[in-house]
């Protein structure tokens, strides 16, 4: 009898990772496929999927509001949703990893950042952009950063992304 509702739970939980990855694939697909579209449909295309985003986000709130077991495991993907949604993350990779509480795969990404932008094989400012957007992920999973991670962060962090930490926040309250 102790199990009752483990396996809807498990199964739940499952099916809403699978929808979000879902999104961010198409989210990251919409990115790669950017130089193929022209401007008009790469928007209309990425405003059909954020919005879809809004309305899993709201389905979440909702299961989160009546189901308080589920309220620990989702609130990673309510905050990835909300990263997407305000466009405070702007790489589809690092949104997911954020959202399956990846720290390894984030450092391991950021170590692989390092090694390209110093052979030319990145440029800086994609660099910068993305390296905030990892430490900021992890920095929000709890991670340690190194004080030079911290400065890099405070040195290059948008408001946006101020504005997504001050708001993720206010959630765990």
């Amino acid at each position: 009898m102790a199990s009752r509702g483990k396996t809807e739970t498990s199964k739940l939980k499952q099916n809403l990772e699978e929808q979000l990855d879902r999104l961010m694939q198409q989210l990251q697909d919409l990115d790669e496929c950017r130089e193929e579209l022209d401007a008009e449909e790469y928007e209309e295309t990425k405003k059909e999927t954020l919005e879809q985003l809004n309305e899993f986000s709201e389905s979440l709130n909702k299961i989160m509001s009546g189901d308080m077991t589920l309220v620990d495991e989702l609130s990673g993907m309510q905050l990835a949703i909300q990263a997407a949604i305000s466009q405070a993350f702007k790489t589809p990779e690092v949104i997911r990893m954020f959202a399956k509480k990846q720290p390894g795969q984030l450092r391991t990404r950021l170590a692989e950042m390092d090694r390209d932008v110093m052979v030319g094989q990145l440029p800086r400012n994609v660099y910068t952009l993305q390296k905030v957007e990892i430490l900021t992920a992890l920095r929000k999973l709890g991670e340690k950063l190194t004080p030079e991670d911290e400065s890099f962060l405070s040195a290059n962090a948008s408001a946006t992304l101020s504005h997504f930490e001050k708001v993720s926040g206010d959630l765990g309250k």
